[in-house]
């Protein structure tokens, strides 16, 4: 599984990357968590909106920062 966190690295792409980080620790997950910032590779995903969470390429959550357990929700259903 790959999670991809999508932002320029402004302070909340980075709490996004904090909740994704700690979702997994705490799912025992072995996915693969990747922050992307250049701008050109978040425009090539589709997102509109940063910050954004992208699990398998699919785009979970945009434009707003996710729960804990929101995030926790879309990895077990990844």
């Amino acid at each position: 599984m790959t999670i991809k966190v999508l932002g320029p690295g402004c302070s909340n792409c980075k709490k996004v990357y904090q909740l994704a980080e700690q979702a997994i620790k705490e799912l025992n997950s072995k996915a693969e968590l990747i922050y992307v910032t250049d701008l050109v590779e978040i425009s090539k995903t589709g997102l509109m909106r940063t910050p954004g969470l992208m699990i398998n390429d699919k785009i979970v959550s945009y434009g707003r920062i996710p729960s804990l357990d929101e995030v926790k929700e879309f990895i077990a259903k990844a």
